[in-house]
């Protein structure tokens, strides 16, 4: 299995880093969490011309059709940045389920970037992520996919998810198995957007252990502070190739993509988790405040934990796995 990028992966990847490091993301996070969705949506217009709304959408709809390893890519990206909005939304679950369906018209409108789609999934998703800021709410069972009406916000760890329940309208069912490959699509991307958040924390300690200086020193030159972030590192290490070859399972079909994408999952999350304590012990008590950026990446893996299936139902699906396979 070849965890490497090709040419084209690192150069799809050098270009969105390089737009969305110089596009002030912190600033358009923390607009999006007061309500304020410009700046969100017109980031949202720079990275369509990049391609990144268009990732899933079959060609034939003016899509890319990439694959999940594509995928990937991009949502690490966005979480190293930080980027607010329903992306995993839109990108990774929408497309699958909307094609085949009386509402497959708004693929081509997903893929420019000017439809932005948000649902709910009974028993994964139980409100709409950004409704307010999407053009098309859903609501999926297994019963189908409805369009739906969304309801007042409810409150969130993170500010940037504002989360919405919803009432669905009439359904109209799903092909077999299609709720099924966008579920894992959906807790691949989450993986992956939480690697990103883990190595940003991580970036992001590094460089304060770095200028914080204490009885005459710098912090990051004693041992226990090198080996709390060093433990971070080694976990990064180890969850990157695991999302990756959960990818390139799902994209071959394998007999144990989903429990590839659930170890993943578990994987990135806990490795987030940990990223995140380790950044905010070693910023003492500044990095507990909203005015720190490292609150942004604090507060997304947080949210992201228990987003598109928790840590516990993932461990529950890989357990079930290991023990049908005998």
């Amino acid at each position: 299995m070849r965890f490497s990028l090709n040419d084209e992966q690192r150069s799809f990847a050098s270009a969105i880093d390089g737009l969305l490091a110089g596009a002030d993301v912190p600033a358009v996070n923390r607009a999006w969490g007061a309500g304020d969705t410009a700046p969100g949506l017109a980031l949202w217009g720079r990275l369509a011309e990049l391609g990144v709304p268009a990732l899933t959408v079959p060609e034939a709809a003016g899509g890319i059709g990439a694959s999940p390893l594509d995928v990937v890519v991009a949502f690490e990206l966005l979480g190293r940045h930080g980027v607010p909005g329903p992306w995993i939304e839109s990108v990774a679950v929408a497309p699958l389920l909307l094609a085949d369906t009386p509402h497959a018209d708004l693929l081509e409108g997903l893929a420019e970037g000017t439809v932005r789609a948000t649902l709910a999934v009974d028993g994964v998703a139980p409100y709409a992520l950004d409704a307010d800021a999407a053009t098309h709410v859903f609501h999926v069972s297994p019963d189908g996919i409805a369009v739906a009406e969304a309801g007042d916000a409810i409150g969130s760890v993170d500010p940037s998810r504002r989360l919405f329940p919803v009432t669905p309208g009439e359904r109209t069912p799903l092909a077999e198995g299609v709720l099924d490959r966008a579920l894992d699509l959906a807790a691949l991307a989450t993986a992956a957007a939480q690697v990103g958040a883990a190595d940003r924390m991580l970036r992001t300690a590094v460089e304060y252990v770095g200028q914080r200086r204490q009885f005459g020193r710098v912090i990051g030159e004693y041992q226990a502070v090198k080996h709390r972030l060093a433990d971070v590192k080694v976990a990064l290490d180890f969850a990157r190739p695991l999302v990756h070859g959960a990818a390139l399972e799902l994209e071959e079909k394998s007999s144990t993509a989903p429990r590839a994408v659930s170890a993943a999952k578990v994987f990135a999350s806990e490795t987030a988790h940990g990223a995140g304590r380790a950044a905010l012990q070693v910023h003492g008590a500044i990095g507990y405040t909203l005015e720190c950026d490292l609150s942004i990446w604090l507060l997304r893996s947080r949210a992201l934990h228990g987003a598109w299936g928790t840590v516990a139902a993932h461990r529950a699906r890989v357990l079930d796995h290991l023990t049908t396979a005998r």
